[in-house]
């Protein structure tokens, strides 16, 4: 366990007082300048003029070295300085002995070996300096830096067999790429040109990589081996597979054959990649492949180009959301529009795969057209009659129509089996669809397809069981009144019409109460019809329905005579005011300006000016006033200016009214007359002075 360091104590300075003499930097530095001068020289060199004096120097220097070599044999730098004094001393077989020791001491140290041969060259001891590095290669085969010194040595010696055995013992070992290019570029040096594609040849199986069968077939291709080239790429291809084939190979490929002028080849490269590789791999090359077809290709292929490249993008929008309908929907037509059956059902399969995940309709809706585009593109396109019935029959399962169902799929299963003269079936889809799932849109779809098939007592059945669905619905019952009618069963319209609007809740009686009123109206029925008012304003008291009366009195035709036209407009006047008494009972304001306003318009219509005036002396004055704002929790928030309706009639029952407005006008004009006459001088007196208590 190591101590903790402790922290050197500082010294503490008793006497804080300032130094008498204060020194100050320019007097250290001259200081330190002037003690450069007291440096001795170096010692003078020494001169040997005596072979025993020599021998004595020779002596004490290896003594020196041996000394040093015994404290520690393992400082190579020793050994290093020791050999290349002997070399300094011409003593060749001392400085290999030292060299050989050293390598004894310790042979895997690739500087004493590197230092070693390098003596033995400088000294041009071939053989040793050849017999050296077989020496090395062998006990250290992975150093490359021995067999490029090895090679280089035998190439410098004009043994160019003895260099490229060296080579070929250096490839046995399998060493890195560079190592094989040496090799490839030692063969072109002596315009081996076969002998360097036997390497290449070996070379891209050892390193498999994709930019080494590229050099390979640049090389054949910078030496006119056109047809060689071309077969490196093929064998390139076949070699990598669909699995790990890479787009820089084949865009290598295509610009080989662009180089060449074979832009047909160039094309037809590129559509084979991108139809092979994944179309996340391949970015580079759809910009090649456009930029070759923009050079080189028509229109077609432009556009060829710009088709698969939005393939790509639809592809990717797909793989990161498989839910993305409307991605889908935009590739689809796309496939469609190229025409092949096998890939279009394909990207259809690939599509409808993806099912929402949540069971709601709103995640369906999308998914649902998916399924019908495809049933319409078997049928329509296709013509594979089973297969869009499979179809059909796989979505209506798919669906789960205890939460949801969409009418419009069994509906157009319904008529795609019309088509096929499958009249059984297309019922019996129908029938199967408003047991497990009554809508309102297939009860609809099967009674307009019995319509048009003519079966009415199958529409008057259908019609009961939607009305037992639905009773509140008032375009079923307006629909089989219509239809009865239509059949010429007028009691029966009716008799349906009066079940109608007996029914405690509608969702729209007023358009039922209006089709039963047209309906007697177009018999002809007018009592009838008047009635039918009369019954209609005892549930409601709406404007609209007085003024629809008034209008109804006014149409109607008793005859062709002036006085059967003078009884329609008293009958239509008749209808006003009691609309207005009503009205005014009610105290509906709005709705009596509405009424007024159209019996104002009637009475111009007819030319009645006293009549009019009458009308025109109830018409009701606008008014502004503030009223409080509150709240739901009855809190106070302010005032609020509103437009109010002030009545003649209800003034009159108001006398009062009258008189404020009449006293708020003299006070106004009382007001201007002070304002434009100022008052005398004298006439202004103080005001008085207030009374004690």
């Amino acid at each position: 366990m190591e101590r903790p360091q402790k922290m050197p104590k500082v010294a503490k300075v008793k006497n804080k007082a300032p130094a008498e003499v204060q020194i100050t930097a320019e007097q250290l530095l001259r200081e330190a300048k002037e003690r450069d001068l007291e440096i001795l020289p170096p010692p003078p060199k020494q001169k040997i003029s005596d072979p025993a004096e020599l021998a004595d120097y020779q002596q004490r220097k290896r003594k020196t070295f041996e000394d040093n070599l015994r404290k520690n044999r393992m400082v190579v730098s020793h050994w290093i300085k020791y050999a290349q004094w002997e070399e300094q001393q011409q003593e060749i077989q001392r400085a290999r002995s030292i060299w050989e020791r050293a390598l004894d001491n310790e042979h895997r140290n690739v500087t004493l070996w590197l230092k070693y041969a390098e003596m033995e060259m400088k000294n041009k001891q071939v053989n040793h300096a050849r017999n050296l590095w077989d020496r090395a290669v062998t006990i250290m085969p992975r150093v490359n830096q021995f067999w490029y010194k090895y090679t280089y040595m035998e190439e410098m010696l004009e043994n160019v067999a003895g260099a490229r055995q060296v080579f070929e013992r250096w490839m046995e070992w399998q060493p890195e790429e560079q190592a094989w290019q040496t090799y490839v570029n030692f063969e072109l040096r002596y315009k081996e040109i076969d002998r360097a594609r036997e390497v290449y040849e070996r070379f891209v199986y050892v390193h498999p990589d994709v930019k080494n069968w590229i050099k390979f077939a640049r090389f054949e291709e910078t030496h006119g081996f056109i047809h060689g080239a071309r077969r490196v790429f093929e064998r390139a291809v076949e070699f990598f597979g669909d699995d790990y084939i890479e787009e820089r190979l084949f865009i290598a490929f295509a610009r080989f054959e662009e180089g060449q002028k074979e832009h047909e080849r160039a094309r037809i490269i590129y559509k084979y990649a991108l139809d092979h590789l994944p179309k996340d791999r391949t970015p580079e090359l759809f910009k090649a492949y456009t930029i070759h077809e923009k050079k080189y290709g028509d229109r077609a292929g432009i556009e060829d180009v710009i088709v698969s490249k939005r393939k790509h993008q639809y592809e990717q929008e797909v793989a990161a959301n498989p839910t993305n309908y409307d991605a889908w929907f935009d590739y689809l037509r796309l496939i469609e529009a190229e025409g092949d059956k096998d890939q279009i059902r394909e990207t259809y399969e690939r599509a409808i795969a993806n099912v929402p995940p949540a069971k709601e309709k709103n995640y369906w809706r999308r998914y649902i057209y998916i399924w019908i585009n495809y049933a319409l593109y078997e049928e329509l396109e296709a013509e594979d009659v089973e297969r869009t019935r499979d179809i059909y029959k796989t979505c209506l399962e798919l669906i789960p129509h205890k939460q949801f169902t969409f009418s419009k799929v069994w509906l157009l299963y319904a008529q795609f089996e019309l088509r096929c003269k499958e009249l059984q079936k297309a019922r019996k889809s129908l029938g199967m669809a408003i047991g497990m799932c009554p809508r309102d849109k297939l009860f609809r779809g099967y009674i307009d397809l019995e319509i048009q098939l003519r079966e009415f007592e199958r529409c008057r059945l259908l019609y009961e069981k939607f009305l037992e669905f639905g009773p509140e619905n008032c375009v079923t019952w307006m629909k089989f009144a219509e239809l009865e009618n239509l059949l010429g069963d007028t009691e029966r319209a009716r008799a349906i019409f009066e079940l109608a609007v007996q029914q405690p809740r509608l969702d729209m009686p007023e358009l039922l109460w209006k089709a039963y009123i047209d309906f007697e109206v177009a018999l002809g029925e007018t009592e009838l019809a008047r009635q039918l008012y009369e019954r209609l304003l005892e549930r409601t008291q709406h404007v609209k329905v007085w003024i629809s009366f008034a209008k109804f009195e006014m149409g109607v035709t008793h005859g062709e005579t002036d006085a059967d036209a003078d009884m329609s407009i008293c009958l239509a006047r008749r209808i006003y005011e009691r609309a207005n008494d009503m009205l005014r009972q009610l105290n509906d304001k709005e709705s009596r300006v509405l009424l007024l306003e159209a019996w104002r318009d009637f009475e111009r219509n007819v030319n009645d000016a006293q009549s009019l005036q009458k009308v025109l002396d109830k018409m009701p004055r606008r008014i502004k006033r503030r009223q409080k704002i509150v709240s739901d929790d009855g809190v106070e928030e302010g005032w609020e200016e509103i437009f109010d309706y002030v009545f003649p009639e209800d003034e009159m029952a108001r006398p009062n009214l009258k008189l404020l407005a009449a006293a708020k006008m003299w006070k106004k004009q009382k007001d201007n007359d002070t304002d434009t006459q100022p008052a005398p001088a004298e006439d202004i007196k103080p005001p008085p002075a207030p009374v004690d208590a």
